[in-house]
């Protein structure tokens, strides 16, 4: 007699949960379409516009985020060196270079996601460009490790991975012309453990 409705009622939580977690899934894997890749940097241009296709679209729904329109500016995230090695706190990297035109830009450090870290009083968690050290050409170098080191340095969490986010504000480089011309930072490991 309740054979009947209790395949019924696990049918749908196998059907409901199984469509909600693939779901969930497929918003974690990507973005969207048409990223664009710099080296290690990765950028979806086209994510903010309202051409976005409906996977960047639902990712910007579930993460709850505001993104920048294409005039204002374009976020780029790096999870590899330019060795394709995932970054993780227990290395040494150092980022150097230039970045392409901007007005402004800044740099972060993320454990998770693409959530600005939480400010701590006694290590730098982020840098832009109005505050970073420079050589005479205009480049600089960036330290990212988890122990202080003199210059510009950024902290890493220790032992987990994590990933860079740069964002140009109000750049030429937003628009689609010539953003496959663009020198972005070099980020190469220097050191792992106590090397």
């Amino acid at each position: 007699m309740f054979r009947l409705p209790l395949l019924v009622a696990l049918g749908l939580i196998v059907a409901f949960g199984g469509g909600i977690w693939s779901t969930l899934v497929a918003l974690d894997a990507t973005t969207g379409f048409g990223a664009i890749k710099l080296g290690p940097w990765e950028a979806f241009p086209q994510a903010q516009t309202i051409d976005a296709d409906p996977y960047a679209k639902a990712h910007r729904a579930n993460a709850g985020r505001l993104l920048l329109g294409s005039a204002e500016g374009l976020s780029f995230t790096a999870a590899v060196d330019d060795d394709g090695a995932p970054l993780t706190g227990n290395c040494t990297y150092l980022l150097t270079g230039q970045t392409p035109q901007a007005r402004l830009w800044t740099l972060f450090v993320t454990s998770g996601g693409l959530a600005p870290p939480q400010a701590q009083a006694e290590r730098p968690v982020a840098l832009n460009s109005r505050i970073v050290l420079r050589k005479a050409d205009g480049s600089f170098d960036i330290t990212l490790s988890a122990g202080a080191r003199p210059g510009n340095w950024l902290s890493l969490p220790e032992n987990r991975p994590f990933r860079l986010v740069l964002t140009l504000l109000d750049t030429p480089t937003a628009g689609s012309s010539g953003l496959l011309d663009l020198t972005m930072p070099k980020l190469e490991k220097i050191g792992c453990g106590n090397a």
